[in-house]
């Protein structure tokens, strides 16, 4: 009688086990590192051809558009990546600003095949998913882009419709 019951157990367990292997593989596989322009920089030649993700704030007098070949350049500059330091140096909007302004900031150059995203200007914030060439040039895959300062400027002129 304990023969059936042993297999059931044993059965249970390899099939629990089973599907914890592939979450976890799964799980490892799609895995991304997040990491800021001083931080890819400093992996060095080590990170080239990895799949990984990097934020920075976008310097518009570098930003150059091709329609033809649908090629956008663009630089970024290093800002920081944990919330309670940006919000200690007065918010995203401030600290996408004071990243454009330091020309001391760690610089990033990226190329991105696809089309111009509306809010690719000055000040916004780049998060860009793909791979950094042994040229040192970023090549994004997939660029996500945050602009905080048109929705700031834009809250006093909704209030003050109100008046």
């Amino acid at each position: 009688m304990s023969s059936p019951r042993i297999k059931f157990f044993l059965g249970g367990f390899l099939i629990l086990a089973a599907v914890v292997y592939l979450i976890v593989s799964s799980t490892q596989a799609s895995a991304q590192y997040f990491l800021t322009v001083d931080e890819l920089n400093a992996k060095g030649e080590g990170i080239v051809g990895q799949n990984v993700r990097v934020s920075g704030a976008i310097l518009g007098d570098s930003i150059q558009y091709d329609p033809q070949t649908l090629t956008l350049t663009f630089t970024v500059a290093h800002v920081p990546g944990g919330n309670a330091e940006i919000e200690s140096q007065g918010g995203l909007a401030e600290v996408l600003h004071q990243a454009v302004m330091d020309p001391n900031r760690s610089r990033l150059q990226v190329i991105y095949q696809g089309a111009k995203p509306d809010l690719m200007r000055n000040e916004a914030q780049a998060i860009m998913t793909g791979q950094m060439g042994a040229d040192g040039v970023f090549h994004a895959d997939e660029l996500l882009l945050k602009c905080p300062t048109k929705y700031e400027e834009a809250v006093p002129e909704q209030a003050n419709q109100g008046n």
